[in-house]
């Protein structure tokens, strides 16, 4: 099939999609933070306080968090590929049906990660956390994945990587996506999210490596799972809920930076595990998937050419793989 191109924005969207959404997610997302980044909260140019802790970032942090990726992601595929770009969208987000074992491999292994590096990089024991951790535990990794992973995934995971990964294979869309997405957060580091004007800028280094460690991880349950954005929301927000729920109780002894720098060995050290066990591919697969026949707005090479799998699949089954 031969994707007709327009003149006008939607002729420039279909040409580079990719390029496109990149900064459309950045735009987006950095307008909307600059009130936050001005406040009391960052720079202290604009005589305003967001409030302090998680009210705050949710009034600062959160509409530019939505504003980007998501927004950027729904936009161009609606201009660029119509109502079957959505469909192929909303089957993605919505393909909770993987095997059971994901769900166990992404809630236990994500907490016993992290765990893990904070012992080793601190020699601290964990102490068992109190009832409330255990009681409020899910609901908040519920929360978390309505705010955060809603938020960034659908559009770096969803969007991005699916389209990167056929053009240029697995490890390349990580590299690329990993760091974008990182540096994304970068005018955070600005404000009370990041520590404020006194952030230590190695700091900003090891989240940025974090980002680029993670984001193989993340690949790597992409791929294998059939491409379940809840499973990669899930992993996500894992981290994020076991740093806000549980780790002052586990670590009452550790600094948030012990915590950041925990979670940078468990990321490297999965990074490291995942790309030498599938020698780069990150379970990606060589063959077209079933039923992929549209081709890229703006890439003028069929699938079958690209010799790699169409990132738009319409799944019959539930397309996992299983853990491997």
């Amino acid at each position: 099939m031969t994707v007709q191109t327009t003149s006008g924005i939607r002729g420039a969207f279909q040409r580079a999609p990719l390029t496109w959404f990149f900064f459309l997610a950045y735009a987006l997302s950095w307008l909307a933070w600059t009130p936050y980044i001005l406040s009391e909260n960052g720079l202290g140019v604009w005589d305003h306080d967001f409030g302090a802790g998680g009210s705050g970032q949710i009034l600062g942090v959160l509409p530019g968090a939505y504003l980007g990726p998501i927004c950027s992601a729904l936009l161009i595929t609606s201009l660029t590929e119509g109502r079957q770009g959505l469909r192929n969208w909303r089957a993605r987000m919505t393909k909770f049906r993987v095997g059971w074992q994901w769900y166990v491999l992404v809630l236990v292994s994500v907490p016993a990660a992290l765990i893990l590096a904070a012992v080793a990089t601190t020699d601290t024991e964990p102490v068992l956390p109190g009832a409330m951790v255990f009681a409020m535990y899910l609901p908040g990794l519920l929360i978390q994945m309505i705010t955060t992973g809603l938020a960034e995934e659908p559009g770096w995971r969803e969007y991005a990587m699916p389209r990167m990964q056929r053009r240029y294979g697995p490890l390349v869309a990580t590299l690329v996506v990993g760091v974008l997405w990182g540096a994304w957060h970068l005018p955070l580091f600005l404000t009370d999210w990041g520590g404020g004007r006194g952030h230590d800028p190695m700091g900003v280094l090891e989240f940025m490596i974090t980002a680029l460690a993670f984001s193989a991880v993340m690949t790597w349950v992409f791929n294998r799972s059939g491409e379940s954005m809840p499973l990669v929301m899930l992993l996500h927000t894992g981290v994020n809920n076991f740093f806000s729920m549980a780790w002052a109780d586990m670590f009452p002894t550790l600094t948030e930076k012990q915590g950041s720098q925990a979670f940078l060995m468990a990321a490297v050290t999965g990074a490291l595990i995942v790309v030498t066990v599938t020698r780069g591919r990150l379970g990606f697969a060589s063959e077209p998937s079933v039923g992929a026949t549209e081709p890229i707005p703006g890439d003028a090479t069929p699938p079958s050419a690209a010799g790699s799998p169409h990132p738009y699949p319409t799944r019959a089954g539930t397309g996992d793989r299983g853990p491997s």
